[in-house]
């Protein structure tokens, strides 16, 4: 017998748009493994899905040990379970678990690397997901770039997104007027993070910085001053987490909120 389910919210992307092409991307190893083991040794199942019910692509920049604090048997484990463990590779559709009733779940969870970026952010069934878990103030987190998912609650999130792209900030808060996290305290990786990134690893730049996406939608975007710091802002059912290093704190936020839920 569980505490309850919680469902994660994987990304199919492999390519991001970025400034003259596309480039390499996937789902963070370390920001969806940790929080799965946390979860998993507090006493919830957890329940992973995609958009196309294929299991995430991990992102080839974390997978390495300075994801896990250099510490490489910590690094192996992670490696391990995300390959053999059942629930990373039991994977249902969005539209799946949504059939079956989102009612089953206490929370849900939706790790980073940019790849959200390009799916979640704009997926109807993402959507419908997470209105539901609003609706219902169950535990919402989601960490790094994982929080441009929250996008997908609004009514029309692909036109959101393009209006991004376009650099036109007028036309996407016109169309985020019925965003149901409006107003919400949020944090997400920051724009000076993910300059790093664009230089170290995309070697392009991005359409768009993603608190500015947030705060486009409505968000009050909270980020550190220092970069790769760990940071978790909790408001309400929602948990966000900024980057990387926030895997263990927002893991450690979920279950005291899944926990004080089941009280």
């Amino acid at each position: 017998m569980t505490k309850g389910k919680v469902l994660v919210l994987g990304s199919n992307a492999t390519q991001i748009e970025v400034q003259g092409g596309f480039g390499p991307t996937g789902q963070y190893l370390n920001e969806t493994v940790v929080p799965a083991m946390a979860l998993i040794a507090a006493g919830y199942e957890v329940v992973l899905a995609t958009p196309t019910g294929a299991k995430p692509t991990i992102d080839p920049a974390s997978d390495a040990p300075a994801h896990f604090g250099n510490d490489v048997a910590a690094y192996e484990r992670a490696k391990a379970f995300y390959a053999s463990d059942p629930s990373m590779n039991r994977v249902s559709t969005l539209r799946a678990v949504i059939d079956d009733g989102l009612d089953q779940f206490a929370g849900v969870f939706v790790p980073g690397g940019q790849a959200p970026v390009v799916d979640l952010m704009q997926d109807a069934d993402a959507g419908a997901i997470l209105r539901h878990f609003h609706a219902a103030a169950k535990p919402t987190a989601l960490l790094c770039h994982g929080p441009i998912t929250l996008v997908s609650a609004m009514e029309n999130a692909p036109a959101f997104r393009a209006a991004l792209i376009a650099g036109d900030d007028a036309k996407a808060k016109d169309i985020a007027a019925d965003w149901p996290y409006a107003g919400y305290r949020m944090t997400i990786f920051s724009a000076s993070e993910e300059k790093y990134v664009e230089e170290q690893i995309l070697h392009a730049k991005m359409y768009f910085d993603m608190p500015q996406a947030l705060h486009d939608a409505g968000g009050e975007v909270i980020v550190t001053d220092i970069d790769f710091a760990p940071h978790v802002v909790v408001d309400r059912e929602l948990i966000t987490g900024q980057n990387p290093s926030s895997d263990h704190p927002i893991a450690e936020a979920l279950i005291a909120a899944l926990d004080r839920a089941n009280a």
